[in-house]
């Protein structure tokens, strides 16, 4: 990797990983009002939609996990053995009925970000926990706003 790109340890997110990672929030916030306005024939994909993009982010948070690992010359088997959890129970969450899914990924959205508290000032991530603390904040509120309305 070219070494002007890659970000030091303890640097804080740039710019655009702030613009991109509000962004972000664009299918959640509209994923919880569309459940709540959409006619009841279009409910499910809007709600299997938010599912998805839930477990698809929450899959994201458990990665970064193997990305942080990856960077050590003997992975920690704790960030290893972390990083597929969140995988796994987004997987299960889709295949639930969309109000008990949502919460399943807004309860795993706050644990990850629990166990981000814990582990990125560990692994010189620590500056990253405002923007995972808004990020997380936000989306998990949707997912059960979204599970209010399933």
């Amino acid at each position: 990797m070219n070494p002007t790109l890659a970000a030091a340890p303890g640097a804080a997110p740039t710019p655009l990983a702030l613009r991109l990672g509000y962004a972000g929030l664009v299918p959640f916030v509209a994923g919880a009002l569309l459940v709540w306005l959409v006619r009841e024939d279009a409910h499910p994909y809007v709600t299997l939609a938010m599912a998805a993009y839930g477990a698809v982010i929450v899959s994201f948070l458990g990665g970064i996990h193997w990305g942080l690992a990856l960077r050590e010359a003997v992975p920690p088997p704790l960030l290893l053995g972390w990083g597929v959890v969140p995988s796994l129970v987004a997987w299960l969450a889709v295949m639930m009925p969309p109000a008990a899914g949502l919460v399943v990924l807004g309860a795993m959205l706050v644990a990850c970000y629990a166990v981000d508290r814990q582990l990125y000032p560990l692994h010189g991530a620590a500056p990253w926990l405002t923007l995972r603390f808004r990020l997380s904040a936000v989306a998990s509120l949707a997912c059960f706003i979204a599970a209010a309305g399933a």
